[in-house]
């Protein structure tokens, strides 16, 4: 009506920034995953209790995977910024999804892509079962 528009704030640009960077690896994260066999059931799962990157059916079990992505080493591997808070979330939220879907008894593990958006072309490691179920 007044054409008011939304100030972005400095704080925000370094949001948006990490947001792309995370759409992006978890672009090529799907590619590659699809590439080695691995059916994606779902993206971005969300529920009350957090989200899960993606949900993908491979070798016959349920994957529950996490994707981190870094355009630098400047913060270290990626896939060691799954930490013991992010383990216990993605943990939680993976049982509320075998429950609500009714695959509880289902085999399934916890993988993580760890993506390094380098010039050229992306740097991707899948390291299956990466952790145990952590309450």
């Amino acid at each position: 009506m007044f054409g008011f528009r939304k100030r972005r704030r400095p704080e925000d640009v370094g949001t948006d920034q990490r947001r792309h960077v995370g759409e992006g690896g978890e672009s090529v994260a799907v590619k590659v995953l699809k590439k080695n066999g691995y059916k994606i059931l779902e993206q971005n799962y969300r529920s009350k209790l957090g989200e899960i990157d993606i949900i993908a059916t491979e070798g016959g079990a349920l994957a529950f995977v996490e994707v981190k992505a870094r355009r630098t080493d400047r913060f270290g591997d990626p896939k060691l910024a799954v930490t013991p808070n992010k383990k216990r979330k993605i943990s939680m939220v993976a049982l509320e999804y075998l429950k609500k879907t009714g695959q509880i008894d289902k085999k399934a593990r916890f993988d993580v892509v760890a993506v390094r958006l380098l010039p050229g072309q992306p740097d991707v490691e899948i390291i299956k079962n990466a952790f145990e179920l952590a309450y």
